[in-house]
């Protein structure tokens, strides 16, 4: 009896002692600022973070001040943007022509561009002797008809419906050959790179073109339709007979220089203005500074005068029984 009054003696002592401790420490002086987010920690940290917050608002101001300086460094200077790639692709240096002058191109570079062979016979033509030539030469012929009714005189809209149709044999006769070259396991001979370079090409004078006419919203759904129908059908006859193909092709060039050599006299005779030549024409063909659109006229037919050729050749090596791969490509001319 006595040993449990005393245990409870104990614990009432302990727990008034206990009760004295936190009620003192609830209400001693650096207590209450504590609750109430005055001088105590609590306090302490909150103005710490604003003045964190203010100091790096601070800095990003700076850092923008300092860009929008760098920015308008100058005084109007051109601005130049450098796009750094995490794959390690970086931009090339700044090209200069042989005068020193900046290169403004992206789509071609001064080691791409050449002279066109102007005293390439322009009179050559291929006679249809076997029945699939004859089927190639009316063909074409056929294909001219509607585009004299609708295209008339106005040769620079006509040069651009003829190029984009022009550019497509060489890309499907290069991709051709290339998935061919991959399933044999055999080279090529170089005419991969030759039709490629020759679609390129084509390309190229469509661009220029596109200086000199606008063609009108019926005239860009027409190129649409065309190239969706040639691609497709030349497609299917380079599977069936490549040499079959390639006549066309040559046949088609004979056309198109038949066009420019009636574009030139157009020009000639004053019934089209002869503007100066634009200035990616200049660049592409290395022609003088003060070059006019007849000169211009006269390097494309004598670039379709030497596809005319490549094609007609190309046709000729298959004749014979032969691949391609047999006989080396004409590279080199572009």
């Amino acid at each position: 009896m006595s040993s449990r009054m005393a245990g409870s003696l104990l614990l009432r002592h302990a727990g008034g002692a206990s009760r004295r401790l936190f009620s003192a420490t609830a209400t001693s002086p650096a207590a209450r600022p504590l609750l109430a987010g005055g001088e105590g920690v609590q306090g302490s940290w909150v103005r710490l973070m604003s003045t964190s917050a203010g100091t790096q608002a601070k800095d990003e101001a700076a850092k923008a001040a300092a860009a929008a300086a760098a920015a308008n460094k100058g005084d109007g200077e051109k601005k130049e943007v450098a796009v750094n790639s995490y794959w390690g692709i970086e931009q090339s240096q700044k090209l200069v022509r042989e005068d020193g002058t900046e290169w403004k191109w992206s789509c071609f570079r001064p080691w791409e561009t050449y002279s066109a062979d102007t005293t390439i016979d322009l009179t050559k033509h291929h006679v249809p002797k076997t029945m699939l030539d004859k089927i190639a030469y009316w063909t074409v012929k056929s294909l001219r008809f509607p585009t004299d009714i609708f295209f008339q005189r106005r040769y620079g809209c006509r040069a651009m419906m003829l190029e984009t149709v022009a550019a497509v044999p060489g890309m499907v006769g290069g991709m051709l050959l290339h998935l061919r070259s991959l399933r044999r396991f055999e080279q090529s001979g170089g005419w991969i790179r030759a039709l490629l370079e020759e679609a390129e090409n084509e390309r190229m004078h469509l661009m220029t073109f596109m200086e000199v006419a606008q063609p009108r919203w019926y005239e860009r759904a027409l190129v649409i339709t065309v190239q969706g129908v040639f691609f497709n059908a030349y497609f299917f006859g380079y599977l069936i007979s490549p040499k079959f193909a390639h006549r066309v092709v040559g046949y088609l060039e004979e056309e198109a220089v038949h066009s420019y050599t009636e574009f030139l006299k157009d020009l000639e005779d004053g019934k089209i203005d002869n503007v100066p030549a634009p200035a990616i024409a200049i660049d592409y063909w290395r022609l003088p500074a003060n070059a006019t659109l007849k000169d211009v006229v006269t390097v494309v037919r004598a670039d379709e005068a030497h596809h005319r050729d490549v094609n007609h050749f190309a046709s000729d090596v298959y004749y014979q029984g032969m691949q391609l791969k047999a006989t080396p490509a004409p590279i080199g001319y572009h």
